[in-house]
């Protein structure tokens, strides 16, 4: 449905019967949201100049009025209502895509491009303690309550909004 995919469709604004669903096969992509947040102010989604100034913009927004970028992943995915096949975390994908390509009957290894999950988990660690310096504790406090479903539904045990 080419006219519904938008940069910022939601998958609960499709009108899916459960009878559609069950016939896919279905694969959720899941991140840190912390990992998330600095990815999107990296890449300029913002409109402030500072990663304590974006953190501020995002809490202002609240759940459902800022974008899709920063929105809960349990309100964007709806994993609750949604019985996924599978759930691939960041950091995994070098281990995860190829059992997902083989079970969809796909030769595993030739279709991957090479990823380095060590050093992509080492880039956002170091990322990450340092943004979080930066954040007032207000504000680390206001963002666990923000991804508090998230945290709760999917293992992030070394995000910094776990603590």
């Amino acid at each position: 449905y080419p006219r519904l995919r938008t940069k910022e469709t939601r998958l609960s604004e499709f009108n899916q019967t459960k009878a559609m669903l069950g016939s896919y096969t279905k694969v959720l992509f899941v991140r840190d949201p912390f990992h998330r947040l600095i990815a999107t102010f990296l890449q300029g989604m913002g409109i402030s100049s500072s990663f304590s100034s974006f953190i501020q913009e995002v809490l202002d927004s609240g759940v459902h009025n800022g974008s899709v970028a920063w929105e809960p992943l349990v309100s964007l995915c709806r994993p609750c209502l949604i019985q996924y096949d599978y759930v691939v975390m960041f950091g995994f994908l070098g281990q995860e895509l190829g059992h997902l390509l083989r079970r969809a009957g796909l030769p595993g290894g030739s279709l991957l491009p090479e990823l380095t999950d060590s050093q992509v988990q080492w880039t956002y660690r170091w990322l990450s303690e340092q943004m979080f310096s930066e954040l007032s504790a207000q504000q680390k406090k206001q963002l666990s309550h923000f991804y508090r479903w998230d945290l709760a539904a999917f293992p992030f045990s070394s995000s910094f909004l776990s603590d």
